[in-house]
């Protein structure tokens, strides 16, 4: 055997034990900081909250708020937003860098998030723009899930008022418990036209019979 592959297979000397430490520690310290860059907060990031006049960065800015937007909505269980009120919630103002967003842009990113660029996720209700529902699941993704907790709970066949459905003990545990009534009613309207529900009665005591 040659000495270069006796070298190769010699055991580290300490000292080029301890060299090899030192770099595994450098790499793990750099990919720390990494991570913490990565996981840092988008909505603490200042340029956020002014938007730019270059339509590419401004089309990212719009894309940022639209998911920061649905993500708050969701875990606050919120379906409508007005716009004014809106402003003063932590989403929009940041206390800690004394930056808010401006109505006039999140009016804009608004019609983003209505348009199919921003995949149809709000709609303007009304026509004086000071108020929109926000879709983090639109109405038909809406109706798969009422069809799904249909299934799983064995609902086909049986007759439930709105109430029920909406504010009832049966669906505290499902997303669409407390959601607007409104909103629940287009919901259900996607199943009715896929023929899996019926709706019948008055609007203050509606019925749906599901299939």
């Amino acid at each position: 055997m040659s000495s270069s592959y006796r070298n190769l297979a010699s055991p580290l000397s300490p000292v080029q034990q301890q060299q090899q430490q030192q770099q595994q520690q450098q790499q793990q310290t750099s990919t720390s900081s990494s991570a913490i860059v990565f996981t840092h907060k988008l909505e603490d990031y200042p340029p956020l909250y002014s938007f730019q006049p270059t339509l590419l960065t401004r089309h990212g800015q719009f894309k940022i708020w639209s998911r920061l937007i649905q993500s708050y909505c969701r875990h606050q269980h919120i379906f409508k937003l007005v716009l004014a009120m809106a402003l003063d919630t932590s989403l929009f103002y940041n206390a800690a860098l004394r930056k808010r967003l401006s109505l006039a842009h999140l009016k804009e990113v608004i019609q983003f998030m209505a348009g199919e660029e921003g995949g149809r996720r709000a709609e303007w209700i009304g026509g004086d723009g000071s108020s929109c529902w926000v879709f983090w699941r639109r109405p038909e993704e809406w109706a798969d899930v009422v069809a799904n907790w249909v299934d799983d709970t064995a609902q086909k066949n049986k007759v439930l008022t709105l109430y029920e459905l909406i504010n009832g003990e049966m669906t505290l545990s499902e997303e669409f418990h407390g959601m607007d009534a409104e909103l629940f009613q287009r919901s259900l309207s996607v199943l009715v036209k896929r023929g899996k529900a019926q709706i019948f009665g008055s609007e203050d005591q509606q019925g749906v019979k599901f299939f």
